[in-house]
């Protein structure tokens, strides 16, 4: 497969939910380019979180960030300035964002920390910086006092999926046996060594579509 073909947010992708866990003990550390900083969460921030997810393709209009906006972070507003994280360029702009939570609708009872709504302004991708910050935010979720993590993802951001994995996050054991496809897909196009025990799909499968439409704001 000619992966110069996939945009890292390719809506063409079937659509499967996936998720990864992995312990928040030896994480790798990755620093910022030149320029760039790291700044939390303050009053205000919101228009620029819902800015940088909708240049990452992680959400479609403003309405739909105001929508997501509330179902996940209106009631944890107090949180954030101890949980969500900028990347800010020498202007003061911010330019990426990802958030050490949990899981804010109570379903999942393990007491793991979630990694939450990952996303690089589209000009600033490949510049370095969603390393750097995917590993600060998970050592703020070590220091908010998390011993585990796991990633809601899905098979349409499957570059993202593949940076997840190369941090040693692997797919917990429901998540491998419920969208097992949407594994063989990500083995297909990434090929990477952490899927070894799942069958590649063929290329034929990757882009039919499925019967369920991703939902919106179904990401963290």
């Amino acid at each position: 497969m000619d992966l110069s073909a996939l945009d890292n947010h390719d809506s063409r992708i079937r659509y499967y939910p996936l998720m990864l866990e992995r312990s928040l003990s030896d994480l790798p550390q990755y620093e910022l380019p030149a320029g760039y900083r790291f700044v939390f969460w303050r009053p205000g921030d919101r228009e620029n979180w819902i800015a940088i997810e909708r240049s990452a393709k992680e959400l479609e209009s403003e309405a739909q960030g105001e929508e997501v906006w509330r179902q996940y972070y209106g009631a944890w507003e107090a949180e954030l300035p101890d949980r969500m994280v900028f990347v800010e360029n020498s202007r003061g702009e911010k330019v990426a964002t990802a958030t050490a939570m949990f899981d804010v609708f109570g379903r999942d009872r393990s007491g793991d920390g979630w990694l939450h709504w990952v996303a690089v302004r589209r000009e600033d991708q490949g510049r370095g910086l969603s390393k750097p910050l995917i590993a600060f935010t998970l050592r703020r979720l070590r220091a908010l006092g998390y011993t585990r993590a796991k990633i809601p993802t899905q098979t349409n951001t499957w570059l993202a999926c593949k940076i997840y994995l190369d941090f040693g996050f692997c797919p917990t054991a429901e998540s491998a046996e419920t969208n097992r496809k949407g594994w063989e897909i990500l083995k297909r196009i990434t090929a990477h060594p952490a899927l070894a025990s799942f069958e590649a799909a063929a290329d034929g499968e990757i882009f039919e579509a499925h019967e369920e439409e991703p939902p919106k704001g179904a990401k963290p």
